[in-house]
């Protein structure tokens, strides 16, 4: 490839780069024109099985990001939460952080400390919480991604963003970085 076919090709990546992030500028501030939406105190279980309110997982914070995974079963939603896991130092800086399996308390434990997840798991199994929130689908199967709480001064919750999780998100560095590669991610898929 000559020089000047180089230079065309990074000067159109250039403008596409750009226009990529003018419209996630566009979605960020769509996002937070969207009114908050009152959501109940939902119970769910703690990796040990007892019993914890949404109230109770914003700790000291008045904000609380709850990643929606879908299990044990499925890889890529480990992928993500394994990526997460390089934040888990960062999160508590400006907000709780807990990540929310759809599988029962005694699996999402045994996973989590399999995996190394250094964040916090509970098991939202059975609750209703991911229907709720919009992370089921029409046949009842979870689906991935993040919903963010606020609480306010009078203790009630309410969601002020969500959004889902799947290749090519903003989420996960490994697909962007895979995009790089002579023939992208190909056919890869995560191990679990």
């Amino acid at each position: 490839m000559s020089t000047a076919t180089t230079s065309t090709a990074d000067s159109r990546i250039n403008d596409i780069e750009g226009r990529i992030m003018a419209l996630k500028k566009e979605l960020t501030d769509a996002r937070r024109a969207r009114p908050p939406e009152p959501v109940e105190d939902w119970e769910l279980r703690t990796t040990e099985g007892a019993p914890i309110k949404l109230s109770q997982l914003f700790g000291e914070h008045r904000d609380l990001i709850v990643v929606h995974n879908m299990g044990r079963k499925c890889n890529y939603c480990s992928l993500w939460a394994d990526g997460l896991a390089g934040f888990a130092k960062h999160w508590p800086t400006r907000c709780a952080f807990v990540l929310c399996s759809h599988d029962p308390p005694s699996v999402a434990k045994e996973f989590a400390k399999e995996r190394g997840w250094p964040y916090r798991v509970v098991s939202g199994a059975s609750s209703g919480f991911a229907k709720a929130m919009g992370f089921l689908n029409a046949k009842e199967s979870p689906q991935p991604g993040a919903s963010a709480f606020h609480r306010r001064d009078d203790g009630s919750i309410v969601r002020t963003g969500k959004t889902w999780f799947g290749p090519g998100d903003d989420f996960c560095a490994v697909w962007p970085m895979f995009e790089l590669l002579e023939g992208g991610p190909g056919e890869w898929e995560p191990a679990h």
